[in-house]
Order: C-alpha cells, then structure tokens, then sequence
C-alpha cells in the first residue's frame, strides 16, 4: 500500500510541500480541484521532487476540452519522467452548468468518450497516427506539425476517475487504468458496490479487477488521548452530513441500510446547516473513518484496507495528523512496517 500526500493549496507552496513529502516518506502527491488549478501545483512538485508520483484526485473533465487536458498532461509526464497520472472525474450537474457554464449530458457516456479521445490525441503525438477521432461527443480531425509536441519517453499515461455509483465504477473497469474512491465511503459499500462493479465492467473486456488500481484519501480521526480522538471525529460527522444533504451521494447511505440522509436533506432545505451534524450517529462516523491512537493508528488503516486499496491519503480535518509532521511520519512507517 503506497501514502500519498493530498495537497490542496494554490501552487504557490507547492514545491516546498512536494519537499517536505519526501522528507516525510510519502511515495506520491496528489492535487484537487477545488480553489486552485489542480496541475499548476504538480508542474511545481515535478521540478523538485523527483522521487514522488504525481496525480490530480481529480480534475473536472468536461470543461476542459480533451485536447487541453491532453495537453496538460503529456507535459506532466514529460516533466515527471513518466511519473503523472492523470485523474478525471464528472462533478454534478450544477457545477458543471452554473459554476462552469458547460454542458452536463449523459455525465458517464461523456465521460468515456473524453478517454477514448484522450488516448487517440496521444497515439497520434506518440506515434504520428492520422488524428481521426469521432466519437459520439467529441470529434477530433486535425493535428499539424506546428502544434504537434512529438513523442515522449513515457507515452503511457495512466487514466483514472473518480466516481460514486455503479456506472463509474464499471467504467473504470471497462476502460481505466485506476479509480479514486470517494473519502465518504465505508468498507460494505466497497465490498458490495465498487469492487463487484469495477470486476462487472473488467470482465467485460477481457480485464480483471487487477487490471484497476484504487486510490482514495480516508478520514482518519486520531490524536494522544480519548478525549483527542473524540474531538476529530466532530469534523467528520459534520462531512458526513453535507454529503448526506445531497442526492449524488446516495449510494452509499443505500449500501448500509442508513435512512437518515432524507432527514438531513430536508434540514438543508431549511438552512438548518449548524444542527445537521448531530443526526449522524457514532456508528456511521466510525464506519466512514478510522479512528485510532496515533502510535496505532497505521495498523489500524492496514486492517481496514490492506487488499482493498493499493494507495491512500489522509483526509484528517483538525487532527494532530494535520498539523503534526512527526506523526504523519510515524504513521507512514506503522502502514510500511
């Protein structure tokens, strides 16, 4: 199981946290789109940490054409030495629409489409194959030599997405080098959804679950003491009620028998943000995350998703892990032990 770090700030500290993540022992660093670019800050890391694997977790597809992104991404992989991996995902409708004033139709069949055009741009760079892409949304006919930017030493970049229900996750199976699970999961929806879904999609194309990496940053809730490792739960109920408030997320409440997600919706609707956390119960945070001493907390991660997950992030709001360098560390080692 490899540690990555999850970086989320503009790309202007990039390049000293890409540093502090060698130090540190993490094997790659990842980005998200959230307020910044998310590959500005690994063109930073690529320049001065070698060591470290690269990779959005995830970049917002469809506002970008596939032609940017491929872009983007082949310059990665030549700054990284073959060391980028390319992370898509779908978001919702009203980002997609109102936020990014693009088109939201058929988000899975989109989405496996922009891959395929993804990989037809670079065959064409890689190998000067006639760019003859026409596909059911996007359409690609014309490469000159003057836009051109030539082969590369590693042409092969790894595809993954990111996703919620079944569709995505047998997507990924059918055609992706990898899938970021979603940090609001618990291990009964990926025993009972994701994984018989990524098989589902790989079998059909003569792949198997092997065939698919998974990554995924998990909430931890740790500290010194009892009273610590209580206090970093709070953060994490309080995720857990945000995603209970929307739709999207629904599969996962579906897949533990949890029915409280309708009364959180209904108290979002009424602006009831501040109370909203206090529905969810102990039993659905220690079910999303795990919750461990420090100086055990690594081999609780193992016993949770050893076989399950080849690499994984701390999503730790608030927590001494947040903060604290050494016992990220020690975590690290504990995992590697």
């Amino acid at each position: 199981m490899k540690v990555d770090y999850w970086y989320s700030q503009p790309p202007d500290n990039a390049a000293d946290a890409a540093r502090l993540a060698v130090e540190q022992g993490f094997d790659g660093f990842f980005t998200a789109e959230t307020q910044s670019d998310p590959f500005l800050p690994l063109a930073m890391a690529a320049g001065v940490a070698p060591e470290l694997e690269l990779g959005t977790g995830i970049a917002v597809a469809f506002p970008r054409s596939p032609m940017v992104t491929a872009m983007t991404s082949w310059d990665l992989a030549r700054m990284s030495d073959g060391k980028f991996m390319l992370g898509l995902g779908t978001q919702v409708r009203a980002h997609i629409v109102r936020r990014f004033s693009s088109i939201w139709d058929s988000p899975g069949p989109r989405l496996r489409d922009y891959i395929l055009a993804l990989r037809a741009i670079w065959d064409t760079w890689q190998n000067a194959t006639p760019l003859e892409y026409d596909g059911e949304f996007y359409q690609f006919s014309l490469m000159t030599p003057f836009f051109n930017p030539g082969p590369i030493k590693h042409p092969d970049i790894p595809v993954y997405i990111a996703g919620v229900g079944p569709y995505l996750s047998r997507l990924a199976g059918q055609i992706c080098d990898g899938f970021h699970v979603h940090p609001f999961h618990t291990i009964r929806y990926l025993d009972d959804v994701v994984f018989p879904n990524i098989s589902k999609g790989a079998e059909a194309e003569g792949r198997s679950l092997d065939d698919v990496a998974t990554v995924s940053a998990i909430f931890v809730m740790t500290g010194e003491t009892p009273s610590e490792i209580e206090q970093a739960m709070e953060p994490v109920r309080q995720q857990i009620s945000f995603y209970g408030s929307t739709p999207s997320y629904a599969p996962i409440f579906e897949a533990n028998d949890w029915d409280f997600n309708g009364e959180l919706r209904a108290m979002a609707k009424r602006g009831q943000w501040d109370q909203m956390a206090a529905v969810v119960p102990d039993e659905a945070v220690h079910a999303v995350g795990v919750a461990a001493p420090i100086d055990r907390l690594g081999e609780a991660i193992k016993d949770r998703y050893q076989g399950r997950i080849q690499r994984i992030g701390f999503y730790s709001v608030g927590s001494v892990l947040e903060t604290d360098p050494d016992a990220r560390s020690q975590v690290i080692q504990q995992i590697r032990a």
